[in-house]
């Protein structure tokens, strides 16, 4: 009999706070972190969503004093993957049957910048053992690189490993940081907005990038949900589906027939044993450029999935490549528990050729079926079903 897998526990570190309590309250209020920023030198400004370099050295030492760091350094991206990290390690035991995954698309690649040696924290595994090691983690660590399905495919590698009793539970971490290379690599698309970006709108633009570290602890034991558990910050997701399918279409561009996402989403409902009505919410990925969206909006509806209210938190944290899945996994569990939907902030017009159920606003629901979806470059798609215990 195959184990039930919960997710039991969670935080993120965004620029809209630096745990989930300030980012659901800053959502609540429609605020968004994306900003103009100078980001390459000779270039006129971004808009991106970016965290406060300041605030962040300050909350980390707030956290991590020098004893405890035993002079190591660490990069700014591993600073936000200890401070996401730490509240749940202080809550959740670690043993020899414990799992560390770590999902990301570019780690460290800022380090590359005037260097003629590649340097050891380049390496993705090297990144993940450093922080294993700070924690004290005794498995092996497991790196989930697959572009932007990377944080949404890690919950699937957690979810998977514990069923075929490789691990008695995980914590599942994800994170990217903005970087002269990764904005460089989509500005040579041309597919950065010139605004705060607009998921299936009609005049949308094009992606904003941000960053975000986001983290979340999985096992087989679940905790009933009640009021009270709420209050004292208890809560358990089951993970029921999940599938990641590659279509192989482009190395950037996504399938006009959405056939990896719409085999994606069809493998993990069917897992789930979960139907199309029954789903009562959609966190879809909604870069807002022309063809991510309208490829979504085909697979949804090739899933019978038009009606089910949907939005994407692109314009609320851009899109944080390998933290996007999980940090929106995330914000998708906090809207089930306080049975609140948030917008897909900036959408007005309908820009896809198949119609969606775009959230316009803050309003109440019963959720208790959440499908988060998440596409990338190379043709991956990746979906998993979520249950509220």
């Amino acid at each position: 009999m195959r184990k039930e897998i919960y997710i039991t526990d969670y935080n993120c570190v965004t620029p809209l706070g630096f745990d989930v309590e300030s980012n659901w309250k800053a959502l609540l209020e429609g605020k968004s972190g994306v900003a103009l920023h100078k980001i390459i030198e000779n270039q006129d400004p971004f808009y991106a969503s970016m965290i406060d370099s300041e605030k962040l050295e300050e909350e980390f030492e707030r956290f991590f004093d020098s004893a405890q760091n035993d002079n190591v350094e660490f990069t700014r991206l591993e600073k936000m993957f200890l401070l996401s990290l730490k509240p749940l390690v202080e809550k959740h035991q670690i043993s020899d049957e414990t799992a560390f995954i770590l999902s990301t698309t570019k780690g460290n690649i800022s380090l590359l910048k005037n260097q003629e040696t590649l340097p050891e924290g380049i390496f993705l595994s090297s990144l993940a053992q450093k922080i294993a090691d700070f924690f004290g983690f005794k498995t092996k660590p497991i790196v989930v690189s697959n572009a932007c399905v990377s944080g949404v495919m890690a919950i699937s590698v957690a979810k998977n490993m514990i069923q075929a009793r490789k691990y008695k539970d995980a914590f599942v971490i994800a994170g990217d940081e903005i970087s002269e290379f990764v904005i460089s690599g989509f500005n040579s698309f041309q597919a950065i907005g010139t605004e705060i970006c607009k998921p299936y709108d009609k005049n949308r633009d094009g992606i904003n990038i941000g960053e975000a570290t986001a983290a979340v602890y999985m096992t087989s034991h679940c905790e009933e949900q009640s009021d009270e558990a709420i209050s004292n910050e208890k809560f358990s997701f089951k993970v029921l589906g999940d599938s990641a399918i590659n279509d192989a279409n482009h190395i950037s561009g996504p399938s006009r027939t959405g056939d990896g996402l719409f085999a994606s989403i069809k493998n993990a409902m069917k897992e789930a044993k979960v139907s199309a009505e029954k789903i009562n919410f959609i966190s879809a990925h909604g870069t807002a450029t022309i063809y991510n969206d309208e490829m979504e909006s085909i697979a949804f509806n090739r899933m019978e999935l038009q009606n089910i209210p949907l939005n994407s938190l692109k314009a609320y944290y851009g899109h944080c490549l390998g933290a996007s899945g999980l940090l929106e996994s995330i914000i998708s569990m906090e809207s089930a528990l306080h049975n609140t939907l948030i917008p897909c902030k900036n959408f007005k017009e309908t820009g896809t050729s198949q119609p969606l159920n775009i959230i316009k606003e803050n309003q109440p629901a019963e959720i208790k079926y959440i499908l988060k979806t998440a596409s990338g470059f190379g043709g991956c798609n990746a979906a998993i079903v979520l249950e509220k215990c």
